[in-house]
């Protein structure tokens, strides 16, 4: 007998309350995959979501490769259509965000792209990551007043006299990848170095990468408002040898 027909034959050998029994079955666990999927969709959205960084634009701490727990600022996204302040999201000088500079998205893509990832281990994706999602520090916050010389940046809190580099003002410890400038650029290109005195808005953040060659960031893109700030990293789940809180 032909393989196709012995699946048929067995199964017409059940009782009908037995194969009633395997049909209750099936669907009780495709109805718990589905939960499942649904709830954690549902976190990932409001609460945390799981990232690979895709380039080296913030070596030398972070590489490619890396896999990342963010916490997610969707719900503050969405609290702030209903009136929430955007200066009330949580973040400090120093912090690793994922910035957000696609267009938005439907909630059905977004939930589809969440499962397509989940199931891929974050290999696959719906959504153009490279044109899109990019991890960043965070330099300057509301208020603050941000400049450069010869890569060292200077941070001026908002409100206050002093002016102080980004490591005293930040509450991490990291290392930057400082580049070799050719001596033709002068200071109206972006990466020579050098940033004129400027002040980051209200409902803005001022970013850059580890890696202060020309790599973009705030310093083509300007301020990013903080709406576009999808997510902070928390923790680093792999490789399990740099396991552990980054940017240290």
């Amino acid at each position: 007998m032909p393989p196709r027909f012995r699946f048929f034959n067995r199964a017409m050998k059940f009782s009908y309350a037995e194969q009633k029994t395997q049909r209750h079955r099936l669907l009780r666990i495709l109805f718990r995959v589905f939960i499942f999927v649904l709830v954690y969709n549902a976190l990932s959205s409001f609460f945390f979501s799981m990232r690979v960084l895709e380039n080296d634009t913030m070596r030398p701490g972070l590489r490619p490769g890396d896999r990342f727990i963010l916490s997610s600022f969707s719900l503050y996204g969405l609290l702030d259509r209903f009136g929430l302040p955007p200066s009330r999201i949580p973040l400090k000088r120093g912090n690793i965000v994922l910035v957000d500079l696609g267009e938005k998205n439907g909630a059905g893509a977004l939930v589809l792209d969440g499962v397509v990832r989940f199931f891929t281990a974050q290999r696959v994706s719906l959504i153009d990551q490279d044109e899109r999602f990019f991890m960043k520090r965070v330099i300057g916050l509301p208020g603050d007043e941000i400049s450069m010389t010869n890569f060292v940046i200077r941070v001026r809190p908002g409100g206050e006299s002093y002016t102080l580099t980004e490591y005293e003002v930040s509450d991490q410890d990291y290392v930057l990848d400082i580049p070799q400038v050719p001596a033709l650029w002068d200071d109206s290109i972006p990466f020579s170095g050098n940033l004129d005195r400027l002040t980051v808005g209200e409902g803005e953040c001022f970013v850059l990468s580890d890696d202060r060659s020309n790599t973009n960031d705030s310093r083509t893109w300007g301020p990013v408002p903080l709406p576009k700030v999808a997510g902070k990293v928390l923790f680093r789940y792999w490789p399990l040898t740099r396991l552990g809180r980054p940017g240290r």
